[in-house]
């Protein structure tokens, strides 16, 4: 069986490493030119040098944005870009532009080309015709099912990435226009306004309001279907997420696609994993086209119309910097507002997670306090195990102490 790659977004540096660290075999990335997410911070050349060199410390990959819909004044300056980001390590481009294709490939071609979603590729004989064009990889659009996936894998032996975590759009990826209708922001140039999630108000009925939105995607039931019709890559959306988020999430993924190779307890991991990718999420979510083709029954079960409200998460607690060998303490930066007597967990790079009742707490001064108000102060707290920087401390949210 070919290696399924779990695929990670990462907006910055701190977000590829923490993206690397918890489990990802690769990560898309944005530069400052020609990305579809003009809001994210981005990555510099230097940075992506820097990026390059981290992954590949890890034997891991990245990609690199290069999806905007191109008008004739933005390829000025492109092939040199391009020859900047070959320089820095980039392993892959996810391009939209057919034309983009050529200009890779004549210059570097053992560097890979991936079709980005943007281009909503939902057919073999577009996937057959990016194929002869020089491209190693499609991402199929969203908008697909489990059969016609499978379908286009089979008549194509093209290597195929699919979306299984994230923000959805509700026009067709890289279709939409709304955004430049209603703000004069092109979606399609990295600047999505995203239109679809205004609330809007009905015009027949007074106070009435509603949206567009789409709920978010989770494909976590349905990542051993994903793996056994041949999907080569599983992507997560989110460059503009935290990295709790990311943490979260990657980690989740990790465990439920190793659980499902090693042919382990699968069942049990899975509900545990979905609790927390429900908790980390703010939006409700839904496996959208995979398992069916979409249509309005179950009454309107993949969409939010009214009624819709997103929560900012505040589990997150903190991140581990440092461990105190000598006192058996916890060296972490605050995130959100604690006390002694919670009940919390702590989730390391390495996939462990430990329970526990937070006893004391110490703040910048080694002083003994009962409560962590504020946010970015190092703070210590004890703890037996000595873990890995970069873990993280969230809280067991009341009537879940005992599924831990």
């Amino acid at each position: 069986m070919k290696k399924i790659e779990l695929l990670a977004p990462a907006g910055d540096l701190e977000r590829l490493k923490i993206a690397i660290l918890y489990g990802a075999d690769a990560v898309y990335i944005g530069g400052q030119d020609y990305s579809l997410r003009a809001n994210a911070n981005n990555f510099s050349i230097e940075e992506m040098r820097d990026a390059c060199t981290f992954a590949h410390s890890y034997h891991k990959k990245v990609y690199l944005t290069l999806n905007i819909v191109f008008h004739n004044e933005d390829l000025d300056g492109v092939r040199d870009y391009i020859d900047k980001a070959v320089g820095a390590g980039i392993d892959a481009f996810i391009v939209s532009d057919p034309s983009i294709i050529s200009i890779i490939k004549e210059k570097y071609p053992q560097v890979e080309v991936h079709i980005s979603t943007q281009n909503s590729t939902s057919n073999s004989k577009a996937v057959e015709f990016f194929k002869k064009q020089g491209a190693n990889r499609v991402v199929l659009a969203r908008e697909l099912t489990k059969e016609q996936i499978k379908n286009i894998i089979e008549k194509t032996k093209v290597d195929m990435e699919v979306f299984i975590h994230g923000a959805m759009c509700t026009c067709f990826s890289g279709r939409c226009t709304l955004s430049n209708y209603v703000t004069n922001r092109d979606a399609n140039r990295g600047g999505c306004a995203q239109v679809c999630r205004f609330t809007f108000q009905d015009s027949e009925v007074e106070k009435a309001n509603f949206t567009m939105a789409l709920k978010d995607l989770n494909m976590s039931n349905y990542i051993r279907d994903m793996i056994e019709i041949g999907v080569t890559s599983l992507k997560v959306e989110g460059r503009m997420r935290s990295v709790y988020y990311l943490a979260t999430v990657i980690g989740a993924y990790r465990k439920i696609i190793d659980y499902y190779l090693e042919d382990s307890k699968e069942k049990e991991l899975l509900s545990k994993e979905q609790k927390s990718l429900a908790n980390v999420s703010n939006r409700e979510t839904s496996a959208h086209y995979f398992p069916k083709e979409n249509n309005f029954s179950d009454e309107f079960s993949d969409q939010y119309y009214t009624g819709r409200q997103e929560i900012s998460n505040q589990d997150y607690l903190g991140l581990i910097i440092d461990y105190d060998d000598k006192n058996k303490r916890l060296i972490l930066k605050e995130k959100n507002f604690f006390s002694v007597g919670d009940q919390v967990e702590l989730f390391t790079p390495s996939l462990m997670t430990y329970s526990f009742t937070v006893e004391e707490i110490y703040d910048e001064n080694l002083d003994p306090i009962q409560q962590a108000r504020h946010p970015e102060e190092t703070l210590q707290i004890p703890f037996h195990h000595k873990v890995e920087p970069f873990s993280m401390l969230r809280l067991i949210k009341k009537g879940q102490e005992n599924e831990q």
